[in-house]
């Protein structure tokens, strides 16, 4: 298909436009439904079906047309260019006919969670410092505060979203949880599942080891993540080895079921990494960190690099199996509709800190930091018409230097709101209402727009 943006996004035509613009999440359907999504995969290059390429997935799809013929070129009154046998001059249907590819009646809605008890991971007061060495004997001259004094818990079963603009210690955080770096200060408590709580903060390489199957990673970059020596059998089923929890014939089955869970072909098992595309890498790495039935997932960027449609499918995916095995998510991304559709609380984390801590309703109806208003501000709605309506705040200057980090609030060089006690004092992480945590001087006297739909 082929037209102008708004007549894409207002009007598409192509089943398959239309199946992308509907696998893209919602902030009105965050807690209600679950993502639609495209069936089957992509059809391999080699393979390609007889007929339309896309007749395999569409659900509109001819038989004894579609998958006998490739469609041409239809031209419509408005220009618009389409590939669709629903628009030839041989079979063609009025647009009202055709629908959209699901109504929101047609959605699964999902049942409002609710957590109580113990937490299975909480963070106090943690640091991750980096030293800033120069000078010919190679002196330490300051600190890069990567992360510097987090606090927080996440229930079992919970999916904890953290967000922030790139710099501000996201990463660290989930690397310093999963003791990939060695803490600063502060303790990290996890929950044995009845056996009582271990400080991880405080276990040696060795003493970790048993944990890294409870507490798994998928990593932001799926290039330098996966072993470009090992083919993708080895690369999933090496935890299962380590653990001893699978061999021979009972890991390539387990191998093949993980393929196929995250959209992958089971034929890809004995190709090696350089084979794959960007976002099919990172299908392979969220398959190795569920491969030994993890308690704990740090995913740090686990969609960015998909298509809309791959991404509705790992979503629906993390939440079926976080439903099914119980399993608990730290779940970092930039992109805060995804982050508003799959977490039940959000943090907000800036130069190391994190500066606001709620549930996911109250984060996009009602934020409490200028900072947090700031990132929903710009959230790019994919509809160009409501885009018209959107009021973006633009921040002036850039994020604080993490080794050089303004007095008082790092924010308030940054903050429309700044005040003079904001330039001197240094704002706590305080509750406001309940379950609703801000590191802001002024925060109930603020008045600060949501943008929940």
């Amino acid at each position: 298909e082929r037209g102008s943006v708004r007549e894409i996004f207002s009007t598409p035509k192509h089943p398959y436009t239309r199946a992308l613009l509907r696998s893209i999440p919602k902030l009105s359907t965050r807690k209600k439904h679950r993502l639609n999504t495209i069936r089957g995969t992509v059809p391999h290059p080699l393979n390609r079906p007889k007929g339309c390429p896309f007749h395999l997935r569409c659900d509109f799809a001819l038989s004894g047309v579609c998958d006998v013929a490739i469609p041409g070129r239809t031209v419509l009154e408005d220009g618009r260019e389409v590939r669709c046998f629903l628009y030839s001059d041989e079979q063609l249907i009025a647009t009202n006919d055709i629908g959209m590819i699901a109504s929101d009646d047609d959605l699964v809605e999902e049942e409002q969670r609710t957590f109580s008890g113990e937490s299975l991971l909480e963070v106090k007061n943690l640091k991750m410092h980096f030293p800033i060495k120069k000078g010919f004997f190679n002196q330490t001259v300051g600190y890069v505060k990567a992360v510097d004094d987090v606090s927080f818990a996440i229930h079992e079963g919970e999916t904890l979203g953290l967000v922030g603009e790139s710099g501000c210690g996201k990463t660290t955080l989930g690397h310093t949880i999963l003791r990939l770096y060695d803490p600063t200060t502060g303790e990290i408590y996890y929950n044995q599942n009845g056996n009582g709580k271990v400080n991880l903060a405080n276990l040696n390489d060795k003493a970790m080891k048993p944990y890294h199957r409870d507490i798994r990673m998928i990593f932001q970059d799926p290039h330098s993540s996966l072993n470009p020596r090992m083919p993708v059998l080895e690369i999933i089923g090496e935890s299962l080895k380590v653990n001893g929890l699978a061999k021979g014939s009972e890991l390539e089955q387990r191998g093949r079921e993980l393929l196929q869970r995250v959209g992958l072909r089971t034929e890809y098992l004995q190709r090696y990494p350089h084979a794959f595309s960007g976002g099919e890498r990172q299908r392979i790495g969220i398959a190795r960190a569920l491969a030994p039935n993890p308690r704990l997932v740090v995913a740090d960027e686990a969609v960015s690099a998909l298509d809309v449609s791959v991404q509705a499918q790992i979503l629906n995916l993390l939440k079926d199996l976080q439903q099914e095995f119980n399993l608990t998510y730290l779940f970092i991304s930039h992109d805060l509709n995804v982050v508003a559709h799959i977490s039940d609380r959000v943090a907000v984390m800036y130069v190391g800190k994190i500066v606001e801590l709620a549930s996911t309703e109250e984060i996009f109806e009602n934020p409490q930091h200028p900072y947090t208003e700031a990132l929903l501000s710009a959230v790019l709605k994919p509809d160009p018409e409501a885009r018209q309506s959107q009021t973006r705040i633009r921040l002036e200057g850039d994020v604080a230097d993490p080794a050089n980090t303004p007095s008082g609030c790092a924010f308030h060089p940054r903050c429309r709101h700044a005040q003079d006690r904001c330039q001197t004092d240094r704002p706590e992480l305080r509750q406001t209402t309940n379950g609703h945590f801000v590191a802001c001087h002024f925060a109930e006297e603020l008045e600060l727009t949501g943008i929940m739909e």
